[in-house]
């Protein structure tokens, strides 16, 4: 007894069932749980997309030299190179072998497809800084007056749509997270009040035995917080198994573009505090629930 108010101890919360693994609560939880997850790997994982591909490719721009002379392209190319390595704002410059600009033809004209006497345009690579890529204009007309037959195709012009594309995707997966958890907020709110209907009786067991609200509230909150837990651990382990089966297929594709979309190392850590920030959560509705729930019924 402290303050003329009994503390209960286990025997007193042995009147309230644990968390049942049989009961649908927990299922539940860990439905919403595993939903949750997975949209929120995909927000982080477009987020990390986003960021990747404006570092590798946004401010990256491709020189064509279109020429059918094959000598005069390969000095054309050469007189490119050599121009813009002496601009200010331009961090790297490759020129792509022809080997390499056969290969990436081949999925459209075949292996061995791409004749002699057919031109294929030479190829250059260039990073650029993001205040040079706002200067592309400065750029052209320094390749124009090296390499007439040179073509300046910005990278970041075609990624534009893409970029968009993404960063609504982005914004829907973070939507999704916050309606599951607005889901999991009713599931616990309708699970404390059916579970206070049941233990009416006992309630009131509880207030003849000295228990203030605050207390019976724990007993109860106890109870969904162990549900909240098995559930909640359940659908982690399931959507991290399904995110960890899809990133290793993704992988065996060798894909540049998808690839970038892969989780990072640090966002697993906000993944993993999903099952016990649904956890507080869960605690912190049932609580509130179940006080105002008393208040009326006294």
């Amino acid at each position: 007894m402290r303050g003329g108010v009994r503390k209960f101890g286990a025997a007193e919360r042995g009147l309230l069932p644990e968390g049942r693994i049989a009961g649908p609560m927990p299922w539940v939880i860990a439905i919403m749980m595993f939903l949750t997850v997975l949209a929120a790997a995909a927000g982080l994982g477009l987020g990390g997309a986003a960021s990747r591909l404006d570092e590798q490719i946004g401010s990256r721009i491709t020189i064509q030299v279109v020429e059918a002379n094959p000598d005069v392209r390969r000095v054309q190319s050469a007189a490119a190179a050599a121009a813009l390595r002496n601009l200010p704002g331009v961090t790297n410059v490759r020129p792509v072998p022809e080997d390499e600009v056969q290969h990436l033809l081949e999925p459209w004209l075949g292996a061995g497809g791409v004749d002699s006497d057919i031109p294929v345009p030479a190829l250059i690579d260039v990073d650029l800084t993001p205040e040079a890529h706002r200067a592309l204009d400065d750029l052209r007309r320094a390749v124009a007056a090296a390499a007439p037959a040179a073509r300046v195709d910005d990278n970041g012009q075609w990624l534009a749509p893409l970029a968009s594309l993404i960063g609504a995707l982005k914004w829907l997966a973070a939507g999704l997270v916050l309606l599951m958890v607005g889901a999991t907020a009713a599931t616990v709110v309708l699970a404390a009040r059916a579970a206070l209907d049941t233990h009416r009786g006992t309630i009131e067991i509880l207030h003849l035995m000295g228990a203030t609200d605050v207390q019976v509230a724990r007993l109860f909150q106890r109870r969904i917080a162990l549900d909240a837990l098995f559930g909640g651990l359940i659908g982690f382990i399931l959507a991290a198994s399904v995110l960890i089966g899809l990133g290793q297929r993704v992988s065996a594709l060798g894909s540049e573009l998808l690839g970038s979309a892969a989780i990072p190392a640090p966002a697993w850590g906000l993944l993993v505090a999903l099952p016990a920030f649904g956890v507080l959560l869960a605690m912190f509705v049932a609580r509130l629930t179940i006080l105002r729930a008393l208040g009326r019924m006294l």
